[in-house]
């Protein structure tokens, strides 16, 4: 059975002002009693994924980038790839929850290739100890909010943040017009 965070989003609070994951929306890919794992989804870098990893380039969905994860681990790379939820994911791609998977980068891509609707790949990850991430989200830090399957792959990640904030409705919907720095309204 997969966690209840596991292929959800955390989604920063305005107030949430650690340079990290200020305006935040992490995709949860693993959570235990030993921590969590996941990965910053709208932060793309100015980097092409074919600077580090150019077989994968051709099935990078766009813009083609690398996406910063998180601060945890910058010299490593996950792959995150859009999976049917009928089917069983092929070998090298190992189901996190729902439609979401990750890829074995070490793979050739011409065998996956055909299986691929989507990638984004990540430099770094987010990570917590075991108890760390429930305890900032008991302290308001993080909305705990459900993943549309197109969130990791967003064409304009740079307004994602916003955008699942404002499909939330009611209160949460208000948050997405939030001034950059709360602490000056």
């Amino acid at each position: 059975m997969t966690d209840p965070l596991t292929g959800r989003l955390l989604v920063a609070v305005p107030g949430l002002l650690d340079p990290n994951f200020r305006h935040a929306v992490v995709l949860v890919l693993d959570h235990n009693d030993e921590g969590t794992l996941g990965v910053v989804v709208n932060r793309p870098l100015e980097v092409d994924v074919d600077a580090v990893l150019p077989s994968w380039q051709r099935l990078a969905t766009p813009p083609g980038r690398l996406f910063q994860g998180g601060p945890v681990g910058l010299d490593g790379a996950l792959g995150v790839v859009l999976v049917s939820t009928t089917t069983a994911p092929p070998p090298g791609i190992d189901r996190v929850s729902g439609p979401f998977g990750l890829i074995d980068l070490d793979a050739e891509p011409e065998t996956l290739a055909g299986q691929v609707a989507e990638l984004r790949v990540f430099a770094g990850h987010s990570g917590w100890a075991g108890g760390q991430l429930e305890a900032e989200i008991a302290a308001g830090d993080w909305l705990v909010l459900d993943a549309d399957e197109r969130d990791p792959f967003s064409v304009a990640p740079e307004k994602l943040w916003s955008q699942v904030l404002r499909r939330q409705g009611g209160d949460l919907a208000l948050l997405a017009n939030a001034p950059e720095d709360p602490r000056l309204n």
